[in-house]
């Protein structure tokens, strides 16, 4: 399995940094992807829920799929949301598991982690925590948490298989792993894989599916169910090119750690 692609890694830090900046700060702006309410909406988030959830957060809400209803979050269970972005989908979760559960998000762009701050603490949520780090590298202790759940996040990451291993050491035994993510049905070229505005865009980086699979399998995971996410779209035209060309598509998929 590829496991570090051919990017200048801090480029690639560099402009996802840039890019999810400007999507916290400015999600009127145009991006190859969609955002907000209506995008949510349409991918499977109850509007109950939504109207729950600090209007700010849903603004900035770049996810790619509905993974909740694999997540099953129970009351009481603890939480870790990859790549928490403005606070979407841990304001969700924390709906989930109620007040004695806890949610952390963990993201490396300030902007986005401090504006989920400042929309916690303005509604009043007092069972998230968000902190500063990279999904390849968590700053948290091991056999810690009871699900982990990530939306559009793990395909920016140039070690994806670091990403999957951390998940693993993370998890609690028989904990588990829900996720939606981009990934292709063939193996993209290199032309597109060096591109780091298109990483940045979550294509260049998108791993091929089998392959994105056994990243997960490798790392002791079991994958019990994978679902596309036809509702999700790109809206740029080199992003809508790459998805027709390379089968660049959106999955929702749950696995678990063996107890």
């Amino acid at each position: 399995m590829q496991t570090t692609a051919p990017v200048d890694r801090s480029e690639l830090e560099s402009k996802v940094q840039d890019m999810y900046r400007q999507v916290a700060l400015h999600p009127e702006g145009e991006f190859h992807f969609e955002m907000g309410r209506a995008l949510a909406e349409r991918l499977g988030y109850s509007p109950a829920d939504l109207d729950r959830v600090p209007g700010g957060a849903i603004d900035s809400f770049a996810g790619v799929g509905y993974y909740f209803q694999l997540a099953d979050l129970g009351e009481g269970e603890s939480v870790l949301d990859l790549g928490s972005g403005s606070g979407m989908d841990t304001f969700v979760a924390a709906l989930k598991v109620g007040p004695v559960g806890r949610v952390v998000g963990v993201d490396m762009t300030d902007a986005q982690r401090l504006k989920a701050e400042r929309l916690r603490d303005a509604s009043g949520i007092r069972n998230v925590t968000y902190l500063k780090g990279y999904i390849e590298s968590l700053p948290v202790e091991s056999v810690l948490f009871d699900v982990v759940i990530s939306n559009g996040v793990i395909n920016l990451s140039p070690d994806k298989a670091k990403v999957f291993q951390e998940v693993a050491r993370v998890l609690k035994p028989g904990g588990r792993l829900a996720l939606a993510d981009i990934v292709t049905e063939v193996q993209l070229p290199a032309g597109i894989i060096c591109n780091s505005t298109l990483w940045a865009a979550c294509i260049g980086g998108a791993m091929q599916q089998d392959d994105y699979r056994s990243g997960i399998e490798d790392a002791g995971l079991r994958i019990r169910t994978v679902r596309d996410n036809p509702s999700y779209r790109f809206i740029s035209d080199n992003a809508q090119s790459a998805s027709r060309k390379f089968g660049v598509k959106s999955v929702s998929l749950v696995a678990d750690k063996p107890a």
